[in-house]
């Protein structure tokens, strides 16, 4: 009797443990708007203002704080736990039965509720959320040692030579734990110069991110960009500064971590923040109620992968590891490396020859390339939270091997746009004019990409540019004087011509103010060359 009231009582457990639902709730409006655009620095850090200003990026509603007094009544309704929020989509993640977050619906302040299981949606979200070192004079010599294969291949140690280590560029990396970063030797030159900044605990609501002792991936990923030792390891940005934020539960997959991700690229945001670098990944959940499918990494589906394009709106880079399924039924990329604003690496191994495992592209990405591109994960070297220089498979670690060549690059080249680098990247990588679903563009050489920035090399460089983005009423082109004639189409998401005209050469003005706000696709060809863009039409 005894053993049947036992398992009566784990199989409640179990029941009420899967009425537990996550949703998203989207809120109405945000307080005080005007007021706060009109005073951006009561928002925003002045870094993170002044990088958006480099980069033409509006500061818009989205950059306004969630009203605090509708978290504060959410959190006293029944059975309401709430978890996370967001400013970028308004929203508040909770958790709570079925009925009692179906309840929140009648709350005046709630726009629209999405279940982390869409078979629960009653009623889908609001249409505009859809739509939505040794030093010798100015060079840089180090002694790679283990690290020499996977930084030699991306090409970065020549950049390292002329200086650029990464200096002055910003990096967040979102991660599952960092444990003893801020002791271990390794970290010791960056903590020395400063560049280990502060960092928080997203899962635990704690400012000490390094107290958690459930994952070191944080610490081992850090490494590939970070860390030093003399003579045997250097990572591939040494002198870039680095917020930590641990957004993953190591103990759980739950909807939850993508709310907590998307909650630090919010952060990030506002404390001016230049590249994120995240080895995280959601295909499936612990409630195989809130698994996504292949079909679903089409870029518009997963919170974060949205969350992860906004950023890019911000202005921030965002370089992400492709996933490790492509030996699985899965194959394909998760989210947010899905998501066509980001730079997705996928992996090799020493010889840069495809590891099995590195998630591929699929038919999900129609229109764009995934993987982007490629740096080693197979055996690839890093430092564990002992202190220790191992060996491990992954793209967790191609992700931030090729983050931190980018940082450095980006040093070489400060007025390049976060777009603008993305492109220098992929034109420099070994198969850019015959990408795959393997290997995306290739392999990047970084050299080569600040080569083609800079113009050394005329006959590799794309000379069509365009700012702002997102844009309001006006676009700004740059064409090449060599062209005669420029002609520019642009596209809606329908694939349908919205507009049609013949430019002149230099910088010349486009009128985009008669297209309705969204996503658009904008085509420049002149007598020999082309390039495609893609801008968002806002109405800020």
């Amino acid at each position: 009797m005894l053993r049947k009231l036992t398992m009566l009582l784990l199989l409640l457990i179990t029941i009420n443990s899967y009425a537990q639902e996550d949703a998203w709730i989207y809120l109405t409006d945000k307080p005080n708007v005007s007021a706060a655009l009109a005073d951006p620095i009561s928002i925003l850090t002045q870094k993170a203002i002044n990088r958006k200003q480099n980069h033409n990026v509006i500061i818009d509603e989205r950059d306004v704080p969630v009203n605090e007094s509708y978290i504060s009544d959410l959190k006293t309704q029944i059975g309401i736990t709430v978890l996370a929020k967001s400013k970028w989509f308004n929203a508040v993640h909770v958790r709570g039965t079925e009925a009692d977050i179906n309840a929140l619906g009648t709350l005046i302040y709630i726009d629209s509720i999405d279940f982390a299981d869409n078979g629960l949606d009653v009623l889908s979200r609001s249409e505009a959320i859809q739509d939505k070192t040794n030093v010798e004079d100015e060079n840089v010599i180090f002694t790679y040692g283990d690290t020499q294969n996977q930084v030699e291949m991306i090409n970065v140690d020549n950049l390292h030579v002329a200086d650029f280590t990464g200096e002055g560029i910003t990096i967040a990396v979102m991660d599952s734990g960092f444990p003893n970063v801020d002791t271990m030797g390794a970290f010791q030159r960056l903590r020395d110069n400063g560049d280990l900044l502060n960092g928080y605990d997203f899962v635990h609501r704690d400012s000490d991110v390094y107290a958690s002792a459930a994952s070191s991936h944080g610490t081992r990923v850090l490494s590939n960009m970070a860390g030093f030792v003399q003579d045997q390891f250097v990572g591939t940005a040494p002198d870039a500064s680095y917020y930590l934020f641990l957004t993953e539960d190591a103990a759980s997959e739950t909807p939850v971590e993508e709310s907590y991700w998307v909650e630090a690229a919010e952060r990030a945001d506002s404390l001016g923040v230049d590249m994120i670098n995240t080895s995280l990944g959601y295909r499936v959940f612990d409630n195989a109620n809130y698994n996504y499918t292949p079909a679903d990494m089409n870029g518009q589906v997963a919170f974060i992968t949205k969350g992860a394009s906004i950023a890019v709106e911000k202005g921030i880079l965002v370089v992400v590891s492709a996933g490790n399924a492509g030996a699985t039924a899965w194959q394909t990329v998760g989210a947010p490396a899905d998501s066509p604003d980001v730079l997705s690496i996928g992996g090799v191994d020493a010889a840069g020859d495809y590891v099995p495992f590195s998630s591929q592209g699929g038919a999900a990405q129609v229109g764009y390339q995934k993987p982007d591109v490629v740096a080693r994960a197979g055996n690839a070297y890093v430092i564990n939270e002992t202190n220790s220089i191992v060996q491990n498979n992954g793209t967790s670690f191609s992700g931030p091997i090729l983050c931190g060549g980018i940082a450095s690059l980006w040093q070489a080249i400060p007025d390049a746009s976060p777009t603008e680098v993305m492109d220098y990247v992929r034109q420099s990588a070994s198969q850019y004019t015959t990408p795959d679903d393997l290997l995306g563009y290739g392999i990047p050489d970084l050299d080569l990409a600040r080569s083609i920035a800079l113009s050394i090399d005329e006959e590799l460089i794309e000379y069509f540019s365009f700012y702002p983005n997102p844009v309001n009423d006006e676009l700004n082109l740059r064409l090449p004087s060599s062209a005669n004639q420029v002609e520019l189409s642009i596209y809606n998401q329908l694939g349908q011509q919205v507009l049609r005209k013949a430019i002149q050469a230099d910088y010349k003005t486009v009128d985009v103010s008669s297209l309705a706000t969204g996503i658009y696709i904008m085509k420049l060809s002149s007598e020999t060359n082309s390039k495609t863009f893609k801008f968002i039409r806002s109405s800020y």
